[in-house]
């Protein structure tokens, strides 16, 4: 998959993400609205119906001032919310979940903070790494507001702050490790990411529930060279454990001629050795040279005398 496309994917990702968050939150605002409604029309409806018999523009106004002071003083937060409650302008209390009061004119609702876990979508495009080699990674941060009057008084934006710092905090983690240290330690750079975040923004009464990373990508001249130093680093392992496998049978060898009271005879077992596996996986014909015969008649007459004795 080419760096477009796998941007296209994630944009379309994240895309989905926001309009259902969207369509979420516009659900709970039309919600919000129907309950007003509710609070507006029956006050003003139990006013009308007390002064039906005398019914008047004063008692029509009445009725409309009844209704919009209860649906401005009664309303509810949903399970997973806070509303912050402003007196004068300094913050009294926080309310919720539930039905909640508030004072018309003294008081006014300054936020309604969601303290769900939420998901952020962030990135850092060619952040260069320890040496010196530009990488783009993208990563997703889960985070929740613990603290609901921190997050609405210590910074005016606070979801817009936290995606802010998470960007720096990548390119700082990344600037310290290596290319390779960023391929396989995954693990760490999501840890140390956590912990950079969580320091910057806990005073904001927010708090980094996980940093994952979701893609990697690196140049495609690098990829090249790596996957050739890697096929490189496997060619060379092989060999080894092929003369370490070498060494072991030639011991093994040495020990079985020892056996057979010719030490010295090992070479020769081994190499018939050699020639019977030949035959025996790709089949034909084996054609002996005379110093190799001669050398497996002395061998056969060495071991017979040594049998004999």
């Amino acid at each position: 998959m080419s760096k477009d496309q796998s941007k296209l994917m994630r944009g379309v990702a994240d895309l989905v993400s926001d309009s259902a968050n969207e369509k979420q939150s516009t659900t709970n605002q039309y919600g919000a609205i129907v309950f007003g409604l509710f609070m507006f029309a029956i006050p003003a409806a139990l006013v009308l119906w007390a002064t039906w018999s005398f019914v008047s523009i004063g008692t029509i106004a009445l009725a409309v001032a009844v209704g919009a002071l209860c649906a401005f003083a009664i309303n509810y937060a949903f399970q997973w919310e806070k509303v912050v409650i402003t007196r004068f302008g300094k913050t009294n209390r926080i309310v919720g979940p539930g039905l909640y009061f508030v004072i018309p004119i003294i008081e006014s609702k300054a936020a309604v903070v969601d303290q769900r876990i939420r998901t952020t979508s962030f990135g850092a495009e060619e952040t260069l790494s320890s040496d010196l080699v530009p990488v783009d990674v993208d990563a997703v941060l889960f985070w929740m507001v613990w603290d609901a009057g921190k997050a609405c008084t210590e910074v005016h934006n606070y979801e817009r702050a936290i995606s802010l710092c998470a960007q720096t905090a990548m390119r700082d983690a990344i600037g310290q490790i290596s290319l390779s240290e960023i391929a396989v330690r995954r693990s760490y750079l999501d840890e140390e990411l956590q912990r950079i975040i969580s320091g910057k923004v806990e005073d904001w009464g927010l708090s980094v529930v996980a940093v994952e990373i979701r893609d990697i990508v690196i140049p495609k001249e690098l990829q090249d060279a790596m996957s050739k130093q890697a096929q490189a680093e496997r060619e060379r392992d092989a060999r080894v454990l092929l003369a370490e496998v070498e060494r072991d049978i030639s011991e093994m060898y040495v020990e079985a001629a020892a056996a057979y009271g010719c030490p010295e005879r090992a070479m020769q077992l081994r190499t018939m050795n050699l020639i019977h596996d030949s035959v025996k996986h790709h089949g034909g014909m084996v054609v002996v040279p005379s110093a190799y015969s001669e050398g497996f008649n002395d061998a056969a007459s060495d071991i017979t005398k040594e049998l004999l004795r």
